[in-house]
Formats: C-alpha cells, structure tokens, sequence
C-alpha cells in the first residue's frame, strides 16, 4: 500500500525525506510521514517503542523554539541599542554634568561639585590647567560629609577648555573621600568595544553610567 510522501525501492529502503533534512525544521506533516513509514516497515514480532523517537522529535522542536526566541532577543537587544545611541546623540552640543574631575570652563566661567564621604575639618581645591599648572586655590574649614558643594570658577583670563579639579579633604590630619561631579560639552557618541555607549568631549570619553544631569 502506498503512503503520500514515502516512496519505497527495490533495496528495500524507505525515503521520507531527504537525507541532509534539518530535524530540528521538521514540520508536524513530515513528522507524520515518518511516524508512519517507521510503523509500516517494522518488523510486527519485534514491534519498536516510538516514544525515544516522539521524545526526541519534541527536544529537537523545543531547540528550534529557543533558538527562534534567542534570536529575536538578539534583535531587540540590537534595536534597543541603536534607539539608546540615536537618544544619546541628542546630547551633542550640550554641557553635561558627570562625574569626574575634568570641568569644563567657557568664557572665564566653569562649574564643579564636591561632595565629602565623612566631615572634613580643611578642604583644599585646586584649578589646574592642561600643562598641570594651578591657576585657583582656595580653601574651605568644617564641611560636612554627604552634602553637595559647588564650586564656581570665575576667571576671564581663563582660555576656554578643561580644567582638573584636584580636592585634598582632611579630618584631624586623615584624608577624606571627595567625589567630584563636574561639567562636559559633547561633542559625540559612540558605542565602545564592549557595546556601551560612551560620550566624547574634546579631551575625554565619558561612560553613560557616570552622566549625572544635562546642563550647566
């Protein structure tokens, strides 16, 4: 008796499918096919147990579906970065502020924030320019630790561009931790060789995670 879709020859060999056909592709209309043709070619006194074969089947359909869906994370993943870096670029042009120690200083007028892990009884902050040459100095008494700081620069002498801001916060003779959150122009984005997104300045790169707010 002939079955749709299996043929038989001579050699006595059954030919559902091709011999290079992807099981893991196999749709519920092959498998059929080869469901049946393994019940009509066996031996009824030495009748096979198909469920191997069916459990089999399910575990290469159950790959299939993962791979499926691991590929379309991939593809969302790769759409959402692609949206992050077309948000990012927005910034372009934009003073920032991030945290680090490089501010940026326009027309004699610059920006920085401190803030003291603990009480500090003497905090020294430093101006230094590109050549590492101090252009400010002034010096505060009895700040309190994890309050915010500013610190102004106003200098006209001053060239635009980036300025270090060096703090040294001592208590009774011991330093204190500074964290120092200054401000950045923008000048592009781009993605490093780990995917994530970085802002250029004209002297640095900023991580996206150290971006604390925009504007001056």
């Amino acid at each position: 008796m002939d079955i749709p879709g299996v043929t038989y020859n001579p050699d006595n060999q059954v030919k559902v499918v091709d011999a290079n056909y992807d099981n893991a592709k196999m749709s519920q209309e092959d498998f059929l096919k080869v469901l049946l043709a393994d019940l009509q070619w066996q031996d009824p006194l030495e009748a096979k147990d198909i469920s191997e074969f069916i459990d089999n089947t399910v575990k290469l359909k159950e790959l299939e579906s993962y791979n499926t869906f691991q590929q379309s994370v991939e593809q969302l993943l790769a759409a959402n970065q692609a949206n992050a870096l077309l948000t990012a670029s927005s910034l372009i042009g934009k003073i920032v502020k991030y945290e680090g120690n490089q501010t940026y200083v326009q027309n004699g007028i610059g920006y920085a924030d401190i803030k003291l892990a603990s009480s500090a009884d003497t905090v020294k902050i430093s101006i230094l320019d590109s050549a590492g040459n101090v252009v400010e100095t002034k010096t505060l008494y009895n700040l309190q630790g994890g309050v915010d700081y500013p610190i102004s620069i106003e200098n006209s002498e001053l060239p635009d561009g980036y300025y270090t801001v060096s703090v040294e916060a001592s208590s009774n003779g011991n330093p204190v931790d500074v964290t120092v959150v200054s401000q950045a122009l923008i000048t592009g984005v781009e993605k490093d060789s780990t995917g994530n997104i970085v802002l250029n300045t004209s002297s640095f790169t900023i991580e996206n995670s150290n971006l604390i707010g925009i504007g001056g």
